[in-house]
């Protein structure tokens, strides 16, 4: 089988993405697993590695057919978009996050054209979005809208732990409010065919507690009893093979150890905080539901150490790892 192309936006170059993107590709056997594209810009790259002090050279390529693809050489799209003298290392401009835009959008057209197989993003910044005027907050509402996919997934994978989000970016109380039983029962449904199309045949999931000890039958809470456990019951008689609520103390231990092949989190930090404490660096996010695969480094720009050669490439080498071994057996929409 043939090696599948990994496309790498370089990210807000104010940040640390240019840094981590040559780091990690400065490791030979990524080019075993892949081949690794970057999306970027000439003078930010060259910054990059005068940092890092690393010795690859960077080739720039009109059309993936034109890559190299072997170590020591770093293959890029060169969009002329920006100036690396023009940013200052650390602080949020605009001419930075319409950059950063414009890789994921080149990204997006390598996909859509069937000139890579998945994306390994680096990190962007919200406030520089902002400032250039781009009418998104992050990777995920760009790649959904520019991939034509409505409702994107997001999972979280550490080891062998994969980890859903019912709710995410919203309070704890509103995200209490959006445990019921109709919102559990159809992720529950969209977890599964999500699992199934990262090619797991029969996915066993769990559904984590919300309240202590899953409410002790209503002692410490009702959710569990009058929502979450009516929504399992519904999913077992369509034949998903799921649990739950199983304590969200044990859960997620559980499913390290191989009991489940997904977990289903109901709040942001209840599945953030699990699987970061597994292994913070190697905690991947992966984009679930578009034509391709999407992973992502679980950090953000790092203004306060960018330009200082101090940040770890650890969660884009691993990025790029999960996107390419993935890219072998994604089937897509879910």
């Amino acid at each position: 089988m043939s090696k599948k192309t990994v496309v790498i936006p370089v990210g807000d170059v104010a940040g640390v993405g240019p840094e981590i993107a040559v780091k990690a590709l400065a490791h030979p056997e990524v080019y075993e697993w892949c081949r690794p594209v970057l999306v970027g810009e000439k003078s930010v790259l060259e910054r990059a590695l005068r940092i890092t002090e690393l010795p690859q050279q960077l080739h720039r390529i009109e059309t993936v057919e034109e890559a190299k693809d072997c170590p020591g050489v770093i293959d890029y799209f060169d969009l002329h978009n920006i100036q690396a003298e023009e940013i200052v290392f650390g602080k949020v401009q605009a001419k930075a996050g319409r950059a950063a835009f414009e890789f994921i959008e080149k990204s997006a057209e390598l996909l859509k054209t069937g000139q890579a197989d998945a994306i390994a993003t680096t990190a962007i910044n919200k406030e520089a979005l902002k400032a250039a005027k781009i009418p998104y907050i992050g990777h995920t509402e760009i790649l959904g809208d520019l991939l034509d996919t409505e409702d994107p997934m997001t999972m979280f994978q550490v080891r062998n732990l994969k980890v859903f989000f019912l709710t995410r970016h919203m309070s704890l109380r509103d995200a209490i409010d959006a445990v019921t039983e109709e919102n559990v029962y159809r992720y529950i449904l969209r977890c599964c065919a999500g699992l199934k199309n990262l090619g797991i045949g029969n996915p066993r999931i769990a559904v984590a507690g919300l309240n202590p000890h899953s409410g002790e039958h209503g002692l410490f809470g009702w959710e569990e009893v009058r929502e979450i456990a009516p929504a399992v019951e519904r999913a077992k008689k369509d034949g998903i093979c799921v649990e739950g609520p199983v304590p969200a103390d044990s859960v997620f231990h559980i499913a390290l150890k191989g009991a489940y092949d997904g977990v289903i989190s109901l709040y942001h930090d209840q599945g953030h905080i699990a699987t970061k404490m597994v292994d913070f660096e190697r905690t991947i996010s992966v984009t679930i539901g578009m034509p391709c695969i999407r992973t992502s480094v679980d950090h953000g720009t790092a203004f306060d150490i960018a330009g200082k050669n101090l940040v770890s490439e650890v969660s884009m080498y691993e990025a790029i790892r999960l996107a390419a071994e993935y890219a072998v057996t994604y089937r897509g929409r879910c």
